[in-house]
């Protein structure tokens, strides 16, 4: 089964940085593309951000460009999103996720990893 182990996450300010992990578990994180996916209450989970396998290519959402940075490392087997200048709307459940595909973006329908339990982001004064 193909899953992942989320962590970080958390309630910051407008304008504060988090950053979140996606640990693979059972397989190499660089197999395959991974994506971050984001669901705020009452609205439909969104891709946000992806990196292809091979980190050939990356993908972001535009209401996060500038904004938000996916990156990998190998050695760890994760996969990390790097979140600043966040902004009130950028608060949901944040996920991570792939298709066992090679390529980005991801829509949500071809996921086939288990969704985690998510990380919840809040941004808030």
């Amino acid at each position: 089964q193909v899953r992942f182990v989320e962590s970080g996450g958390g309630s910051v300010q407008p304008g504060g940085s988090l950053r979140l992990s996606c640990e693979a578990s059972g397989f190499p994180s660089d197999a395959y593309a991974i994506s971050w996916f984001r669901q705020a209450p009452g609205k439909e989970r969104e891709g946000v951000s992806c990196i292809s396998r091979g980190e050939a290519s990356t993908y972001y959402e535009n209401s996060v460009k500038g904004r938000f940075t996916i990156s990998r490392d190998s050695a760890k087997n994760t996969v990390y999103l790097q979140m600043n200048a966040l902004k009130p709307e950028d608060t949901a459940v944040y996920y991570c996720a792939t298709d066992q595909g090679s390529t980005c973006p991801i829509p949500v329908f071809r996921i086939v990893s288990s969704w985690g339990q998510g990380m919840q982001v809040t941004v808030s004064s």
